[in-house]
């Protein structure tokens, strides 16, 4: 059985991907009555307001008529941005070399939070140094992973 966010994923990516824009990934946040479904939505030239817009305007129509949540949500479409979020093996491998801040969904060595190098990808693993210790953690127990963005000092 699909999770909801699978569900979410197939019926959205192609709705996104026809628009012209590429699909990063989405967040469904259950949070009571104020739930969040956030669609991340990326362009080769970027992403402004206006076509965030007009992808909320399609993604509503399409929820509206296929209903996949019964509950009241807020519908946000966005850039991944800097910080953006990282959902799938291809995304970490674009990403290698980057600094990323991990949250596993269950503890490893006694801690859910890692920050370090994004080395790369060994099949479904994510191979991440921390300090001089390397972590090969499985994609499936990453429950967030997100590139911290590096600023290059402007003075030297």
């Amino acid at each position: 059985m699909a999770t909801k966010v699978e569900e979410l994923k197939a019926l959205l990516q192609p709705v996104v991907e026809s628009m012209g824009f590429i699909y990063w990934g989405l967040e469904y946040i259950v949070q009571g009555k104020h739930s969040i479904l956030r669609v991340y939505i990326d362009h080769e030239e970027g992403i402004n307001v206006d076509q965030c817009a007009q992808v909320s305007r399609q993604i509503s129509a399409v929820m509206d008529v296929e209903d996949p949540i019964r509950s009241e949500y807020n519908l946000e479409v966005s850039s991944p941005g800097m910080d953006r979020l990282l959902f799938t093996l291809e995304q970490y491998v674009e990403f290698t070399g980057a600094t990323v801040l991990l949250r596993l969904r269950v503890p490893y060595e006694g801690r859910r939070k890692f920050q370090g190098i994004l080395c790369g990808v060994e099949g479904e693993d994510i191979v991440l140094r921390v300090e001089d210790h390397e972590y090969l953690l499985p994609i499936d127990s990453i429950e967030k992973a997100q590139v911290i963005p590096q600023f290059k000092d402007s003075k030297g």
